[in-house]
C-alpha cells in the first residue's frame, strides 16, 4: 500500500501535563503523523536525540527545562526541525524576548489549542 511506504513526519510533543501531551500526540497518530509524549523539557531533548523529529510541539512553562530553551537546544542538534510552541502563561512573552535576544524565532499558540487548529498549522511548515 503506497500510504504504509510514505514516511510520516515525526513530531515530539511535549507538556508537563501528561493528558495534553498524550492527548495532542493520539490526535496526531490518527491524523498520519508518528507522534511521542514526553512530559518535561530534559526528557524531550533526549528522546530528541534518537527520535530524530520533524516537528516540535511544545508547552512553554515547564518545571525543568522550559520549551523555549529545549526548542533552541533541538534547534542546534537538528537544525531543519519545524517547532510551534504553545503556552497559557504570561511569563511566556519574556522567554520569547531572550529567546529573539539570542536570534531565536518562534511561532507560539494560545492554550487550550483546538485541535484543527493545530493540524493546519502543521501541515503548513
Amino acid at each position: 500500500m503506497p500510504e504504509e511506504t510514505q514516511k510520516k513526519p515525526k513530531v515530539l510533543v511535549v507538556d508537563d501535563e501528561r493528558v495534553i501531551a498524550d492527548t495532542l500526540a493520539m490526535i496526531l497518530n490518527q491524523s498520519g503523523f508518528e507522534a511521542r509524549p514526553v512530559y518535561s523539557g530534559e526528557k524531550a531533548v533526549e528522546l530528541a536525540a534518537e527520535f530524530l523529529p520533524d516537528m516540535l510541539i511544545s508547552d512553554v512553562i515547564m518545571a525543568d527545562l522550559n520549551g523555549i530553551d529545549a526548542a533552541i537546544r533541538m534547534r542546534a542538534m537538528l537544525p531543519k526541525i519545524k517547532i510551534l510552541l504553545f503556552s497559557g502563561q504570561a511569563a511566556t512573552a519574556d522567554l520569547l524576548e531572550k529567546a529573539r535576544a539570542q536570534g531565536y524565532e518562534f511561532e507560539i499558540l494560545a492554550k487550550p489549542v483546538h485541535p484543527q487548529d493545530l493540524l493546519s498549522r502543521l501541515r503548513q511548515q
